[in-house]
């Protein structure tokens, strides 16, 4: 097959990550980003196609002869396009409809974790408020209830008190804030300990682990105020070596992967173990059917194996083993955002700066768009900025240094990404 063209769907800092990342591949001839954002047309060709629009994406996809695949955000995995992609002849990086059931639907996925003997929060599954209320009057705080459906990365809410929890209930079953995400609440217990983000290659069969790293969800210093899509990451992690990453792809990767497989499911795609390492053990928070954001933006950038032929390997089912790479030192990202995330925010702000920085950071846009000249603000989550070191307190200090030369109205960012991995 001559030079590849790559159709990469989303339009975030994680799908600009991956249009980066494939540019560097002598495979890869054209890039190809729907629908993009200000910083992915710098180096793929932006399309105006939602993601949302099944047909419209294969239709294209077809006409422009795409050779790979790669879907980046789980609405479209949910709306089944790795499945129309595949079905048209493309090969596809992505799991199907089906498959990416392990993030859409929690409860699902706790069933599939039971059946694949692999440890997570006990939990209790409610449609009715009252049945919810009646059964957390008898738990003690704090208690997780999550929305059972995609809700945006935001829709756990962690209740101290019953007052909270009344609230978190009310929220999800009665006023339906996160619509038909929230038609089914989990209330799940609360467990104490350090989470990491456990990304693995999957084909079907293999599944080769990446980098380990920590992400910060909540929007304020200290870990303070609601949780959002992700604030920033950090990779590697002191948390996780490599035997202990090897450990885990067998006791909770290999045995979901293998269930999947036996429901007539094969994964192919990135499958993502949110953990959280307890006393006890590891244990599963929940589990994503695709890469995360901002986790992609400081895993990738440790990648030396090409990123093309991995994701080609994954959507042929032809993963093997030893395909994974990875360099030495460390990354550090923090996302900037709008003035109000994950509330309500104003956008067209034109952002300033992004020419001062040095060459130990890299940026990727997320909510941005081009007006003529200008770069301005189109999003919640604007950009990331990843400080590469060969420690983490090295890149860490290159994010922040490089953050203050970036400016724009309403700009916002935590200050503490990495801070408890140093302490």
């Amino acid at each position: 097959m001559a030079g590849w063209k790559v159709l990469v769907v989303g339009n975030g800092s994680r799908e600009h990550t991956f249009a980066w990342k494939l540019a560097q591949s002598p495979r890869v001839e054209r890039i190809f980003c729907v629908p993009g954002n200000g910083g992915t047309g710098a180096i793929a060709e932006n399309v105006p196609i939602a993601v949302n629009q099944v047909a419209a994406l294969v239709d294209w996809g077809l006409a422009a002869r795409i050779d790979l695949a790669i879907v980046g955000p789980e609405e479209p995995l949910a709306l089944g396009l790795a499945d129309r992609l595949r079905e048209a002849g493309i090969p596809t990086f992505g799991p199907s409809a089906a498959a990416a059931r392990i993030e859409t639907s929690k409860s699902w996925a706790k069933d599939v974790m039971a059946a694949a003997g692999v440890a997570n929060a006990a939990h209790r599954v409610f449609s009715d408020a009252a049945d919810a209320w009646a059964y957390v009057q008898s738990k003690t705080f704090p208690l997780v209830l999550k929305a059972d459906g995609l809700a945006a990365g935001k829709g756990v809410l962690i209740a101290n008190t019953l007052e909270e929890a009344r609230s978190a209930i009310d929220a999800l079953l009665v006023e339906r804030s996160f619509g038909a995400a929230g038609e089914t609440l989990l209330v799940e217990e609360f467990l104490q300990g350090h989470e990491v983000s456990l990304i693995a290659l999957v084909d079907g069969q293999c599944v080769v682990p990446l980098v380990p790293a920590c992400d910060h969800k909540r929007v304020g210093d200290n870990d303070t105020g609601p949780n959002t899509g992700g604030m920033g990451a950090f990779a590697p992690t002191k948390l996780l070596d490599a035997a202990e990453t090897d450990r885990l792809r067998a006791q909770v990767l290999d045995p979901v992967v293998a269930e999947l497989a036996g429901r007539g499911l094969p994964y192919r795609g990135a499958l993502y173990a949110g953990l959280i390492l307890t006393p006890d053990g590891a244990k599963v928070i929940e589990f994503n059917c695709r890469f995360g954001d901002p986790e992609t933006q400081v895993i990738l950038p440790l990648l030396e194996s090409d990123f093309a032929e991995l994701a080609y390997a994954v959507a042929t089912g032809e993963l093997s083993r030893g395909a994974v790479k990875t360099s030495d030192g460390h990354r550090c990202g923090v996302v900037v955002v709008s003035e109000g995330y994950p509330g309500a925010y104003v956008t067209g702000r034109e952002i300033r700066g992004l020419g001062s920085l040095d060459p130990q950071a890299l940026v990727f846009h997320a909510g941005t768009r081009r007006e003529g000249d200008r770069l301005v603000t189109s999003g919640g989550r604007v950009l990331t900025v990843v400080g590469v070191g060969n420690s983490l307190v090295a890149a860490q200090r290159h994010a922040y240094d490089n953050l203050e030369r970036i400016e724009f109205d309403g700009m916002c960012y935590r200050h503490d990404i990495g801070a408890r991995e140093i302490d």
